[in-house]
C-alpha cells in the first residue's frame, strides 16, 4: 500500500490571495493544521511553509508551496528529493471548478484537467500522484470571466456553505492517510455517486475532523496568480 507522507495544498502566496477560490487547497491544509494544533514555519530551502501532524499514528508533513500556483512543482519536488520520497507519497489538494462548491473527488493519477498548478507538477514529476479536488463552482451561472472568478474571494454565502463541508473534507484527508489512496478512493468517490456524506463510522475515531455537476468553460488562467 502506498503511504501518503505529505499533504500539499496548492494556492498563491501573498495576502491578496487569502480567501480566494483558487486558494482552497491552502485553506484545506490550514484547517487540518488547526485541527491538530500544529504551527506553520517557513522553509526557505524548499520554498514552502510546512507543519507537522500525526494522523492515525502516522507522521504527515503539511505543505503550502510559496511559489505561485504555476510553479507548484518546485516545493513538492524539493520535498521529494530531500526526503527521498516518491511523488505517489504526496496528496495534492486543489480547487476544481467543474464540481459544486465543497464537493470532493479523489483521483490517483491522470491529466491536469486544465489546472495549471497540477500541470506544472505533472510536467516536472510525472502524473502518478493522488489529488483531492475540492469544488468551487457557483450554484448559478456567472457572467464573470473564469480568471476573475477563481481568483475572486468567496462570498459570505459560499463561506457558510464551506463551513458545513470542512469536517467531511478533513475526515477524507485523514482517511487517505489512514487507509492509503487506493482504498480511500472507494469510500470518498462512492459518496459522490450516492449523493451522501461520508459516514463517521467509516472514519477512525482518532481522526480529526449536492446537486448535479456544474460545467464551466475552462479558461487559460494567465499571469502570476494562475
Amino acid at each position: 500500500m502506498q503511504s501518503v507522507r505529505v499533504i500539499a495544498g496548492l494556492g498563491n502566496p501573498e495576502s491578496r490571495y487569502d480567501g480566494t477560490r483558487h486558494n482552497i487547497g491552502f485553506a484545506a491544509v490550514d484547517k487540518l493544521a488547526e485541527a491538530h494544533s500544529a504551527s506553520w514555519k517557513a522553509e526557505t530551502r524548499i520554498c514552502a511553509h510546512t507543519a507537522s501532524v500525526v494522523i492515525a499514528g502516522k507522521p504527515v508533513l503539511l505543505l503550502k508551496p510559496q511559489t505561485f500556483m504555476n510553479a507548484s512543482s518546485k516545493a513538492i519536488g524539493n520535498v521529494c528529493r530531500y526526503y527521498k520520497w516518491s511523488p505517489k507519497s504526496v496528496l495534492v489538494v486543489v480547487d476544481e471548478f467543474q464540481f459544486p462548491l465543497g464537493q470532493t473527488k479523489l483521483t490517483l493519477k491522470g491529466s491536469a484537467g486544465g489546472h495549471n498548478g497540477v500541470d506544472d507538477i505533472i510536467g516536472q514529476l510525472g502524473s502518478e500522484f493522488p489529488r483531492l479536488r475540492i469544488g468551487i463552482a457557483p450554484d448559478q451561472p456567472t457572467p464573470m470571466k473564469m480568471t476573475d472568478y477563481v481568483l475572486g474571494k468567496f462570498s459570505p454565502e459560499e463561506i457558510n456553505t464551506l463551513a458545513t463541508c470542512w469536517e467531511r473534507i478533513l475526515s477524507e484527508m485523514s482517511l487517505i492517510i489512514q487507509k492509503g489512496p487506493n482504498l480511500a478512493i472507494n469510500t470518498i468517490n462512492q459518496r459522490i455517486l450516492k449523493n451522501e456524506p461520508t459516514k463517521k463510522s467509516e472514519i477512525s475515531s482518532d481522526l480529526h475532523p449536492g446537486h448535479p455537476r456544474v460545467r464551466i468553460p475552462r479558461g487559460d488562467l494567465g499571469g502570476e496568480g494562475d
